[in-house]
């Protein structure tokens, strides 16, 4: 089994050196490769080799840094976010490895097949990091924090691209508040930027400050045909120099022309003060107001419910009446009949 376990070993590190990873910066994949190497593998691999795997786990994981098919946009470095999928994903698998208990050579299979997949995983977070999370400003200087995979230190990145990031067109109706955003979505995860601050542009050479300060946005209320104009929005760093420059060319539009319309009580206000006032009654003089059609209504339907109820008791009385006679004809007739019966017996 001593042959086959060092092929294997030496499979595991094949894999791993011709993969690039910074998992290993991570103190919780430190913790498990601790773990493992004090408490899982005593039980689960004989004295004499469990030392030579372990070794070899930490040189391969040390070494765990390189990505041939993608040295060429790779530039060994990745994000926190970008770190946290890969510890989590690696710390995963892991886990599962150990809670299978498996031993020996059954074990290094396993882990090496792990690696390998792992290795798959990080390649797509790197992919998608350098095509999305790296220097993701379009414009501006950003100064992103990123992890390097070498000595696992962080520092700023410079990300420098044109610092000018364009004019805005605002248009704004007069006696409206105008609003000048200069904030762009990278602005959040940039380092060392300190303040916004807003200038009023004259000319060539002269401009005004309007406003500095954390706040991203100008807000200026009612505005009128003189802020109409030039103005520039800019964003510092630490260091030398702005992060963001955008300028607004704003245009004051003639106010807005709001048609109002007179709520109906005022209406009717108004209608019967100028009556009072010339003292003629515009009111119509048969046309029924909308207040007594619901009376009239309900006028109507009690009216009709009167003379429904007094046809019902016509109807039961007559009824009755032609019950009760119905009753003495039929005594009547009984009665003659027990006559007739009578005296025929006598006869």
């Amino acid at each position: 089994m001593g042959p086959q376990l060092a092929l294997l070993v030496g499979a595991l590190a094949g894999c791993l050196r011709s993969a690039r990873s910074c998992v290993i910066c991570d103190r919780r994949v430190l913790a498990a490769l601790d773990s493992l190497d004090k408490e899982y593998l005593p039980t689960h691999l004989a004295p004499e080799r469990h030392r030579e795997v372990m070794e070899m786990i930490t040189q391969t994981m040390e070494n765990f840094r390189d990505l041939p098919d993608l040295e060429d946009v790779f530039m060994g470095v990745i994000d926190e976010a970008t770190m946290h999928m890969a510890v989590l994903s690696f710390l995963r698998s892991m886990r599962l490895i150990r809670n299978s208990d498996i031993a020996d050579d059954t074990f290094v299979k396993e882990f090496s097949w792990m690696l390998t997949l792992e290795k798959a995983a990080f390649r797509g977070y790197v992919t998608r990091f350098q095509r999305e999370g790296f220097c993701p400003n379009k414009c501006g200087t950003m100064l992103q924090l990123l992890i390097w995979c070498s000595n696992c230190q962080k520092q700023l990145h410079v990300c420098r691209k044109s610092r000018d990031c364009g004019v805005r067109q605002v248009n704004v109706h007069e006696k409206e508040d105008m609003i000048l955003d200069c904030e762009l979505n990278w602005h959040k995860f940039s380092q060392g930027l300190t303040n916004y601050s807003f200038y009023r542009v004259w000319g060539s050479n002269s401009e005004t400050l309007v406003y500095k300060g954390r706040r991203p946005t100008l807000t200026k209320p009612l505005v009128g045909p003189e802020d109409a104009g030039t103005y520039r929005c800019e964003l510092g760093t630490v260091r030398s120099g702005p992060a963001t420059i955008i300028h607004f060319q704003v245009t004051v539009l003639p106010q807005r022309i709001i048609a109002k319309t007179m709520p109906m009580s005022s209406t009717f206000a108004t209608r019967a003060k100028a009556e009072e006032e010339i003292g003629v009654d515009l009111s119509p003089t048969q046309e029924p107001s909308e207040c007594s059609k619901p009376e009239s209504v309900q006028r109507g339907r009690l009216i009709g419910l009167l003379i429904w109820c007094f046809l019902l008791l016509i109807i039961g009385f007559v009824t009755g009446v032609l019950f009760f006679r119905y009753g003495m004809m039929v005594d009547s007739i009984n009665s003659w009949f027990g006559t007739d019966k009578a005296a025929a017996a006598q006869d």
